[in-house]
């Protein structure tokens, strides 16, 4: 087991990305949901679903490293 804890500054950046992907997330599912062109709705689910991604993959990394922190 690892005892060693990830840098503040590295915790903060990743906090502060998970924030914009997950705002990312919540505007194109606003952008989606209120456009009437179908060709746009689908670019903004498409972003929505990049940004989800992104923030699946940066939460699984945040876990996995405390996982092994413990």
């Amino acid at each position: 087991m690892a005892t060693s804890n990830m840098p503040e500054k590295s915790l903060t950046m990743l906090e502060d990305m998970l924030g914009a992907e997950s705002m990312a997330v919540k505007k194109y599912q606003f952008y989606a949901a209120n456009c009437s062109d179908p060709n746009l709705k689908t670019v903004c689910e498409k972003a929505e679903q990049m940004h989800k991604k992104h923030f699946d993959t940066m939460f699984q990394y945040l876990n996995s490293y405390a996982a092994q922190s413990v």
